[in-house]
């Protein structure tokens, strides 16, 4: 009996798709020069600190505090001490203050938390107790790259896909291949593993480069990385197989891709942190594949966090990918 998945017809696909992408020189080049740029760009442009001043503050009690009504100070609302002094640690909070315990901490090699704590001292004095960290000062182009590595995939997954099938169903070259003993389940898993190919290949060109020039901070296993990457990529390539699976104009189909992927960019942490949102806006966040692919990439990244750490994120996009493919293949038309 014929198998379900033949691997010739799988084999035949993806090489034919992957001579394809190589040859578009130009494509080629901008999916290497775009997270380049703009790696480079937040390296040198954002090499100077903040201009506000970040406070955490954990407090049950609604208290005054006068020190808290500086204009320039952004004040960002714990439930606990210990989140806080670990962004303490990395410089992503500049001081941080327990109302209910009358404790404060503050990183002894931050400019920013020196000055924050004068005006402490001097607008409430002797009501805090000095708790002092010390830390590693953690750069925003160490926060930001795993945010744009993962957003050049989404872009590379989705677009890369989507126009490809739409093309192909436009130029009638699906209505031949549906001649051919090809599946639909087979045409989109030979799709699926030349795109996830050349994002893994593109990404890892583009992160070994940027590495030699900015020093990357990498506290976790490059392992674990890859494997959030490529399980993110599989996410994203699928739910770009599942808009292209029934478009048949570029127009609609870019207007779809276009409708996905801006809300992604703006709402998954790519730029800057959820925290401070509205909860609306972070549960609404954790409907897409990239907001799980970015915490989880930051987490191995900055935290030194492993694969056996990650497991909600790692459940979600293999749930996403799974339904994502499933579907696609469903409702796939060759005409």
């Amino acid at each position: 009996a014929e198998p379900v998945i033949n691997p010739r017809h799988l084999q035949s696909v993806f090489i034919a798709r992957n001579r394809e992408f190589w040859r578009d020189h130009s494509a080629l080049a901008w999916n290497i020069l775009f997270p380049v740029l703009l790696i480079a760009g937040f390296a040198f442009g954002f090499s100077d600190e903040r201009k506000s001043y970040m406070v955490g503050v954990v407090s049950e009690a609604t208290e005054t505090v006068a020190f808290l009504d500086i204009p320039h100070i952004q004040i960002v609302e714990l439930d606990a001490p210990e989140p806080g002094i670990t962004k303490i640690e990395r410089h992503q909070l500049d001081l941080l203050i327990d109302l209910d315990s009358g404790s404060y901490w503050v990183n002894q090699d931050s400019d920013k938390g020196f000055f924050l704590e004068q005006a402490l001292n001097q607008l409430d004095p002797d009501r805090f107790a000095r708790q002092p960290v010390s830390g590693k000062e953690l750069r925003y182009v160490d926060w930001v790259v795993p945010g744009i590595l993962a957003m050049n995939i989404m872009f590379n997954a989705l677009f890369g896909i989507g126009y490809v099938i739409v093309r192909y169903r436009k130029n009638g070259v699906l209505k031949r291949l549906k001649a051919t003993p090809l599946s639909a389940l087979e045409f989109l898993l030979a799709q699926l593993g030349s795109r996830l190919w050349v994002i893994l290949v593109v990404n890892s060109a583009v992160y070994i480069g940027c590495n030699i020039f900015v020093d990357f901070s990498m506290h976790g296993s490059y392992l674990a990385l890859l494997a959030i990457f490529t399980l993110g990529s599989i996410s994203l390539i699928s739910l770009g197989l599942l808009v292209a699976a029934r478009s048949s104009s570029e127009e609609l189909a870019g207007g779809l891709l276009n409708l996905i992927s801006w809300p992604m960019m703006f709402l998954s942490g790519v730029w800057f942190s959820l925290e401070g949102l509205e909860p609306w806006v972070q549960d609404l966040a954790m409907i897409f594949p990239l907001t799980h692919t970015i915490s989880a990439a930051r987490a191995i990244m900055i935290d030194g966090a492993s694969l056996g750490e990650l497991l909600p994120q790692i459940s979600i996009l293999a749930a996403m990918s799974v339904v994502f493919l499933i579907i696609g293949s469903f409702m796939f038309k060759w005409e």
